[in-house]
């Protein structure tokens, strides 16, 4: 399900908005509690509250990442030693890879295999993240190599 739209304040250039579906290497999807991102096992009737990825191409390798139609944006916000994974309620197609302040929005998607790992362009050394547990926040680590995150996901087109 891929959509032109114009892209701003670059004039009218055009960008491809596609949604992809994601999963964790332990099969959690993500979908939306209480504002809030979270991944965990949908079954049944319970399927259809899987979110799915919006994704803008910022250059090779980097993009902006959103959900609910790319009205809500994955944005890396780090302030002082602390830093976090958060929603905005920006449009994806308004970003702009030459602004400085839209640089949280971007990730990095590393690519082996069937897997796929992304890190925040603004906040380098900080992946996307997901608990062992199941109905937890999705969020960031700096340490991808640990157990206790996961940081390695299944990414595909939704067809």
């Amino acid at each position: 399900m891929a959509s032109e739209t114009a892209c701003h304040p670059l004039g009218k250039r055009h960008c491809r908005m596609q949604a992809f579906r994601i999963w964790d290497v332990n099969q959690k999807t993500f979908y939306l509690r209480n504002n809030q991102l979270v991944a965990g096992y949908l079954q049944g009737p319970n399927s259809k509250l899987e979110e799915k990825l919006n994704v803008v191409p910022v250059e090779p390798g980097a993009l902006f990442l959103g959900i609910q139609g790319g009205k809500l944006c994955l944005a890396c916000v780090g302030s002082g030693d602390e830093t976090r994974l958060q929603l905005e309620a920006v449009n994806i197609t308004d970003l702009s890879k030459n602004k400085e302040q839209d640089k949280r929005f971007a990730f990095i998607r590393s690519d082996s295999g069937l897997i796929t790992s992304f890190e925040s362009a603004a906040c380098p050394g900080w992946f996307l993240c997901t608990s062992l547990e199941a109905d937890r926040p999705v969020s960031l680590t700096n340490m991808p190599k640990e157990d206790m995150m996961v940081t390695k996901f299944y990414f595909q087109p939704d067809r």
